[in-house]
């Protein structure tokens, strides 16, 4: 194990990982504080450039991306009350008004960096205790519980879709055709390639991935910013450094959020955006200052970043362990490794890792990183928030075109993106998840092939389903989480009421 590490530290800490740990951390602060850019579409731009590196230094690349986003969503949330990112929108209630109301910018942007480093210091030092525990528990899992398992990650399209289970469900169902298209791995027939030579592979999951999380946020970005008026916006920041006192104030609302945090990321389909909200509610409950919050008061800048900071190890720990991503976000993450040859799941740990280690010292690396950056270029940062939409469209339009090009230089790859682009500008329209269609994509091949592969085990017979109870444990849940959007809404009025009960 020792020498596993040391291995992985030569591997993370080479002068071309810094390099582009620096670099992936600045660019995903860059992107996190534009309003109407999102994590996700600044892993899916970034993530052709990884082609280019072998192993895991363009994943650190993309750690960085995914770290650095979610802080920098609180910088435009704090100085123009519109979070960069849905994960900060909570960031606002209390971000807001002290840099507005009290005229403290600098402290509450120091208060969220300081939140969002521990936060994620924390979720990734909890990643590397309790990823290969679950490792070596899933370890003992046959083709049928790999069977179940996929089939729970696509369940999780109900949540990560926009609460209507037609349309989470239609999300998955467009993504699940798109995994079939080419040769069959397991008989050898061609499927929906329709004469092509290029459908004989598949569709790449790259030119998809850009299409409708860049190339279509690019249309969305256009059509909102016509006829809009810029507006400079100028910002004193004085000293960002938190002060004792408020250290002091906010040192258990710090832990326990990073806990929340972290134990939420682990959950399938929920995300930085859900945990800020519920860090946010808990923080108010146990706050001696219930009354200040809403008007600037500290515990509340620090429970929503470190809540949401936190997501991103939590979420690593099923992606890692199990292969089913946490959210959108290690969704591309989980394409980027195995695109790198790098499979997730509980043989990751067994057979390379070297890789896993790199992939948690370099989550670790991120996140300081992002404090070291937060604390010493905040002012640098704060500055995006004034770039013209007219200088940065174009830019990210051309990024779109020559990231898919630079893949497998083939210009069908472009048109592929192309057409997912603006098949996710009309979803998005109607309020369609982008995250839904991935996970049928990156999910439906693994559960097709071990569903197979469980009835030639069996002799045919679908009773392996339901007589391994690791199995029926994994059904049960996936029908619970696809039924979830039915239930969920009675459970909220029961617990509401109940609630409202007990505060009169």
């Amino acid at each position: 194990m020792l020498s596993n590490i040391l291995a992985a530290l030569s591997s993370a800490f080479t002068p071309m990982a810094i390099l582009l740990l620096l670099a992936g951390t600045g660019a995903g602060i860059l992107i996190g504080a534009m309003p109407g850019l999102s994590v996700n579409m600044g892993i899916a731009l970034l993530y052709p450039l990884t082609f280019s590196f072998d192993g895991v230094t363009g994943i650190i690349m993309l750690l960085g991306v995914y770290c650095g986003a979610i802080y920098g969503g609180s910088i435009s949330a704090i100085l123009l009350n519109t979070p960069g990112t849905p994960a900060s929108a909570a960031t606002t209630l209390d971000g807001y008004p002290m840099a507005n109301k009290m005229g403290q910018p600098g402290r509450a942007l120091g208060l969220s960096t300081m939140a969002s480093t521990f936060g994620g210091v924390f979720s990734a030092i909890c990643l590397m205790i309790f990823a290969p525990q679950l490792a070596k528990v899933a370890l003992t899992f046959s083709k049928a519980e790999y069977f179940a398992l996929a089939l729970f990650g696509i369940s999780i399209i109900t949540s990560v879709s926009s609460g209507s289970i037609l349309k989470g469900l239609m999300g998955g169902v467009i993504g699940l055709f798109i995994a079939t298209i080419g040769i069959d791995a397991m008989t050898g027939k061609m499927r929906f390639t329709f004469g092509s030579t290029y459908l004989l592979g598949g569709i790449s999951f790259i030119p998809i991935l850009i299409g409708l999380f860049a190339f279509s946020q690019v249309l969305s970005t256009v059509e909102s910013c016509y006829g809009e008026q810029y507006e400079k916006k100028n910002v004193k920041i004085t000293k960002v450094l938190p002060t004792l006192s408020d250290i002091k104030r906010v040192a258990v609302t710090l832990l326990r959020s990073s806990l929340i945090g972290t134990f939420i990321g682990c959950i399938p389909g929920t995300g930085g955006d859900i945990s800020s909200f519920i860090c946010y509610d808990q923080a108010k409950k146990w706050s001696k200052h219930k009354d200040n919050f809403g008007n600037g008061e500290p515990e509340g800048i620090v429970a929503c970043e470190s809540g949401n900071n936190a997501v991103s190890g939590g979420a690593m720990i099923p992606m890692l362990t199990l292969g089913i991503p946490g959210d959108g976000a290690t969704a591309i993450l989980l394409g980027a490794l195995m695109v790198q040859g790098i499979a997730p799941g509980p043989l990751l740990f067994t057979n390379q890792p070297v890789q896993v280690y790199t992939i948690f010292i370099g989550l670790l690396a991120a996140n300081l990183v992002m404090g070291l950056f937060g604390f010493s270029l905040i002012r640098v940062f704060s500055k995006v928030i004034n770039v013209p939409k007219e200088i940065l469209i174009p830019v990210i339009f051309i990024m779109t075109f020559v990231g898919t090009y630079s893949y497998n230089h083939s210009m069908m790859d472009v048109y592929v993106m192309v057409f997912f682009g603006f098949l996710g500008y009309f979803l998005n329209k109607t309020q369609f998840s982008m995250s839904a269609i991935i996970l049928g994509i990156i999910l439906g091949g693994t559960a097709e092939q071990n569903f197979s592969g469980s009835l030639i085990m069996s002799g045919g017979s679908f009773s392996i389903f339901f007589t391994r109870p690791i199995c029926c444990i994994f059904i049960l849940i996936s029908v619970l989480s696809l039924a979830s959007p039915m239930y969920a809404p009675v459970l909220k009025k029961i617990f509401g009421k109940n609630r409202s009960c007990n505060d009169n």
